[in-house]
């Protein structure tokens, strides 16, 4: 790379191009001048660069905009090409929705104002239209306002802008920038409040949601503190400053005009479900970036400014998007310290509902890569973050339970599986149902999975009582092994041993059904021949996961003729759950595997989880939801790879259709020139050229129809895949509703979750009050008082087994409508018909809804 790209990529930081000065100034002057020195010969290649780095590093924006303020002074037709550039750019960013994109430049056009790059007049214009496009779309005559998240983020957009050119506005368009902020204030007024309902972190958010301030009224407030002292700012670095007696010389430039994209016309029928589908559609193109979840007490971070810690945690999700995030991480331009803002803005991210912006386990890398990047603060900080979740595990919402193990489990992996359990020994007083005890049993399980019984038995030497909640060490449960004669019949036994020997012997699937349909199910039945026959093949093939897809490839056609219908599949899945009723990743990968083998369906899966052995597991073990969650995933995953599908096939039978169009033109005008040929007017080409065209016209118009066909077969395949997806739901939440309604107390319609809690609370009232924050010591961030459960003792758990169930499986109903509310949404009438009705549990229903963001006023 050469010198003056690196110079650009690593400005602001101590590194060896700047020989490990860490003073601004300095690295502004010796970037200038490497740019200065390169720009008569690598204009262009300066001008892409310089772009990319202020979208991918937009921590360092100040700095890129004073850079270019003083590349102004030397070569304005250049600059007034980057200004042109970054129009199109934003342009493109409203048209596509590209939110990251608005953001950013939005910051990056401040930044060059600041450097009297850009007019600030031009900044208040771009202000204006997008505060004018928010107020249409929430005006109830003129707008849309199921499409309040877009105007919301908008909104947010402006105000992000001005912790960086608050003061320069302030001074220098005093007028202008007053009428946004009273415009701002007026749009506040006619918006609705956003409710975090279905989207907070803790179950206990529920009630009280709607009094709390929404991320923009929060935002709101912390511009508001900050006009009033004066727009200081700590955190956002000022280097124009420095320059400003160069700066004021240079041309500031016109910025174009920019638009807004219309908002979706309202829908012909308005009614509670048509604004939601839309309100949803919304949301999902212009999500809320973070929810703040505030994980220490304030006192870790009360030292901040409210703007400060806006700004903070701005870089930090910047940061998160781009590759060494945590050596940027480390060192963003802020002279406070900031490791426990940051740890709650990962986990935050990490926790983030309905899901986060990356996969889990990426933030299961960046965690591991700032403890060994601070390893004297960071990893304290990580331990007194998970200490204080599980303090509040009880009121966890269910997904960030179920996230929060997985990271956990693997987070520990990473560090030799190393934690004071001694810490949690407790949770072995605690009932079974306790969701401190689940969640260390939970996590113990995964740690099995990613290493071995021994290694994690080991682990916990420091608390041994705890391998009473390890996972079965046992391997297998095969019922003819001949370990336990008096259960199974020789002769059953032996059935099992002939079925071992012929697939030992490679005998055809087809072989083996012929000796089945002949010598084994006349004699012995169904539920005999489907058992030995089931539990046999999983045995073959229970070595490796290569053994158990080797036996399920070969002999597949075997199973799918024994349970030709979903009765007979509920048994099939039953014997996996039997064989594997030590291994609960080995039933998951197994089930999993024969739905994808299509020798299962997602409603026989269904089915199982909603037996009776495994109905009893629901609050006290993953292992029925991981198994139902594969299901859904899959099945919503095959959807997703359809539509895929059809769109690339749809600008293939584009392509196609053109290709035959000039093919076919190009024929035509070959047919109708006119020829000499010896001497005589023939009309058309010669013949070769003639054959060569037909050719391609033919060949060209059957790829069309081949296109056109393979695209109705797939559209087709989406169609049968949504029929059966509503079915799949259909059965889902039928089911969901018929056992809660077996179990939840009678509630009015206005009860809560927490209303199970307080079940029996006065009989099992606390003596003492527990804080509401984890109180932490300085030193290594251990609990000063006795661990807690959410406010309750740890002597005991003061929620009966059956609330507990109902909070657990009602936690579930919301984790399932909120992760797969797309697909649930267009069947929403037919579920609202048959599954939601007024005869439904009224906290079933809430929960439903909850997931699905419908306002109690859509309801």
């Amino acid at each position: 790379m050469s010198s003056w790209r690196n110079l650009l990529l690593r400005i602001g930081d101590k590194s060896s191009e700047y020989s490990s000065s860490s003073d601004f100034k300095d690295h502004i002057e010796t970037c200038f001048g490497a740019l200065r020195r390169e720009l008569g010969h690598s204009s262009a290649e300066i001008l892409s660069f310089l772009l990319q780095c202020a979208e991918q590093l937009p921590h360092k924006i100040p700095l890129y905009g004073t850079l270019i303020g003083l590349l102004n002074l030397e070569d304005e037709d250049f600059v007034k090409q980057i200004v042109e550039n970054t129009q199109n750019s934003f342009q493109d960013a409203l048209d596509s929705g590209n939110c990251d994109g608005i953001r950013i430049l939005m910051r990056f056009l401040t930044a060059l104002m600041c450097s009297k790059v850009l007019q600030p007049t031009s900044l208040v214009v771009v202000f204006e239209t997008l505060l004018s496009s928010a107020a249409i779309t929430v005006d109830e005559e003129k707008g849309n306002p199921s499409w309040q998240a877009r105007a919301d983020f908008y909104v947010i957009c402006i105000l992000s802008c001005l912790p960086w050119g608050g003061a320069e506005l302030a001074e220098q368009v005093p007028e202008e920038i007053e009428r946004v902020l009273v415009g701002i204030q007026a749009y506040l007024s006619i918006r609705r409040h956003t409710s975090d309902s279905g989207l907070s972190f803790f179950e206990d958010g529920e009630s009280g949601g709607d009094v709390e301030k929404d991320f923009l009224e929060d935002l709101w407030e912390r511009i508001q503190v900050l006009s009033s002292n004066g727009w200081k700012v700590e955190s956002v670095p000022r280097p124009h400053l420095s320059f400003e007696a160069q700066l004021v010389a240079g041309k500031s430039h016109d910025f174009g005009p920019i638009s807004c994209p219309e908002q979706p016309e309202l829908p012909s029928t308005i009614s509670a479900v048509a604004y939601g589908k839309q309100k949803h559609d919304a949301e999902l193109k212009y999500p809320q970036r973070m929810r703040r979840l505030n994980i220490f007490p304030a006192s870790k971070t009360e030292d901040l400014q409210p703007i400060d810690r806006f700004v903070v945690e701005e870089y930090l999700l910047d940061v998160l998007f781009r590759k060494e995030c945590a050596a940027f991480m480390v060192g963003l331009p802020v002279p406070f310290r900031y490791e426990y803002l940051m740890a709650e803005t990962i986990f935050s991210q990490l926790l983030l509902l309905p899901q986060p912006p990356f996969k889990p386990i990426y933030y299961t890398l960046v965690i591991m890569d700032l403890c060994k990047a601070l390893p004297g603060a960071f990893p304290a900080v990580v331990a007194g973050a998970v200490r204080a979740l599980f303090d509040k595990i009880a009121d966890l919402d269910m997904e960030c339970r179920t996230r929060l193990i997985l990271w956990f489990s693997h987070h520990l992996s990473n560090f030799q599986f190393i934690w004071p359990w001694e810490e949690w020994a407790y949770v072995l007083d605690l009932p079974k149902w306790a969701p401190q005890r689940v969640f260390v049993q939970e996590v113990l399980e995964r740690e099995v999975r990613l290493s071995y019984w021994d290694k994690i038995k080991q682990s916990i030497e420091n608390a041994p009582a705890l391998e009473e909640l390890l996972p079965p060490k046992g391997g297998p449960n095969f019922k003819y092994s001949g370990a336990d004669d008096q259960e199974k019949t020789e002769q059953e036994q032996a059935l099992s041993a002939e079925l071992s020997n012929k697939v030992k012997g490679r005998q055809s699937a087809r072989e083996i059904i012929l000796w089945i349909e002949e010598n084994v199910y006349p004699i012995h039945g169904q539920e005999i021949t489907l058992s030995v026959v089931i539990q046999t093949l999983l045995d073959i093939g229970s070595k490796s996961f290569t053994h158990l897809i080797t036996v399920l490839e070969r002999y597949g056609r075997v199973m799918a003729k024994l349970c030709s219908d979903q009765d007979k599949q509920v048994m099939l899945i039953s014997e996996v759950g039997s064989y594997w009723k030590n291994n609960a990743q080995m039933t998951a990968i197994a089930i999993d595997r024969m739905m994808g083998y299509r020798l299962i369906s997602n409603l026989a899966i269904v089915r199982w989880v909603f037996s009776p052995e495994n109905i009893e597991q629901f609050h006290i073990s993953d292992r029925p939801w991981e198994v139902l969650r594969n299901a859904v995933s899959k099945t919503y995953n095959r959807i997703t790879d359809l539509r895929k599908e059809i769109s690339s096939l749809k600008k293939s039978v584009v392509s196609a259709e053109e290709a035959a169009s000039k093919a076919k033109a190009d024929l035509e005008a070959a047919e109708s020139k006119l020829t000499l040929v010896e001497g005589e007017p023939v009309l058309g080409e010669n013949p070769t050229k003639l054959k060569h065209l037909k050719s391609v016209a033919e060949k060209t118009k059957e790829e069309t129809v081949s296109m056109h066909d393979s695209l109705e077969a797939k559209e087709a395949l989406l169609a049968r895949a949504l029929d059966e997806n509503e079915v799949l739901f259909l059965s889902l939440y039928k089911n969901f509703s018929n056992v809660l309604m077996e179990r939840l107390p009678d509630a009015p319609r206005d009860g809560t979750l927490q209303s199970l809690k307080s079940v029996n609370g006065d009989s099992m009232a606390v003596d003492i009050e527990e804080p509401s924050t984890m109180e932490v010591d300085d030193e290594n961030e251990r609990p000063k008082k006795s661990q807690s459960n959410g406010g309750k003792t740890t002597n005991g758990y003061n929620v009966r087994e059956k609330e507990q169930w109902c909070l657990s499986t009602l936690g579930y109903v919301k984790a399932f409508s909120r992760q797969y509310a797309s697909e649930i949404w267009p069947h929403i009438e037919k579920l609202d018909a048959e599954v939601f009705t007024e005869d439904a549990h009224p906290l079933f229903r809430k929960a439903v809804y909850s997931g699905l963001r419908r306002l109690s006023n859509e309801l």
